[in-house]
């Protein structure tokens, strides 16, 4: 079965709820999603290219297609000081 995925506009991520559980469990694929973000904010930074992040917030799995201008521990920051958590995120492609 495969999942759905509702691409949102990135401006509407500000509006979103995100629950505190991290919805990755395995430890080794925390550490990957980790190395996944580093390299799509050094794509972006360098080269201007726009990724899709694969996430899920308290009510739907959403994607949105943008450039990530940075990665903290803790989350995702997009232009305009939007920010995801990286614990509600499952992919960068």
């Amino acid at each position: 079965m495969e999942t759905k995925f509702k691409e949102i506009d990135k401006e509407n991520i500000g509006k979103l709820n995100f629950p505190m559980d991290d919805i990755v469990k395995m430890e080794k694929k925390q550490i990957q999603r980790q190395s996944e973000l580093e390299r799509a904010m050094a794509l972006g930074n360098l080269e201007q290219v726009k990724v899709k992040i694969y996430f899920e917030d308290d009510k739907d799995k959403l994607f949105v297609e943008t450039t990530i201008w940075g990665v903290t521990d803790e989350s995702v920051i997009l232009k305009q000081g939007l920010v995801i958590p990286n614990r509600r995120i499952f992919k960068v492609i």
